[in-house]
């Protein structure tokens, strides 16, 4: 949380800085339920994609998208806290940037499950032939 201001490089500031983004994403997993669902579906996408052997550029296409749904949800995630703060009263506006950024996320895990489908309906379509 703390920076390091004298603007020289530290090693110990980079490794907390680490130690910080992975309590970031801990806190992301333990308090937002939509997390665990989307761990759900990367379980589930990994598993099929060692199952059927996807290719190279297959894997760029899932592990990208897995990536992008949930830094969204850890934005979203942030935004949410952050307006609570600035307004913890129920407040119009502070509703408006709340349902933006949940939509934000609900486009990424959209365009990741249609990624998804690319990649994995060839591969169930092969086990029905």
């Amino acid at each position: 949380m703390s920076g390091n201001k004298s603007g020289k490089f530290s090693f110990r500031q980079r490794m907390l800085s680490f130690k910080y983004a992975f309590n970031g994403i801990f806190l992301m997993l333990r308090n937002e339920h939509n997390a665990w669902i989307h761990s759900l579906a990367a379980v589930f996408a990994v598993s099929a994609g060692f199952y059927f052997g996807i290719t190279k550029h297959e894997w760029i296409a899932v592990i990208l998208a897995i990536a992008v749904v949930f830094a969204a949800e850890a934005f979203n995630s942030a935004i949410e806290l952050l307006v609570d703060k600035i307004s913890p009263d129920y407040d119009v506006s502070a509703g408006k940037i709340k349902d933006m950024a949940a939509g934000a996320v609900l486009i990424t895990a959209i365009a990741a499950a249609i990624a998804g489908m690319i990649v994995f309906i060839p591969y169930f379509l092969q086990l029905f032939q």
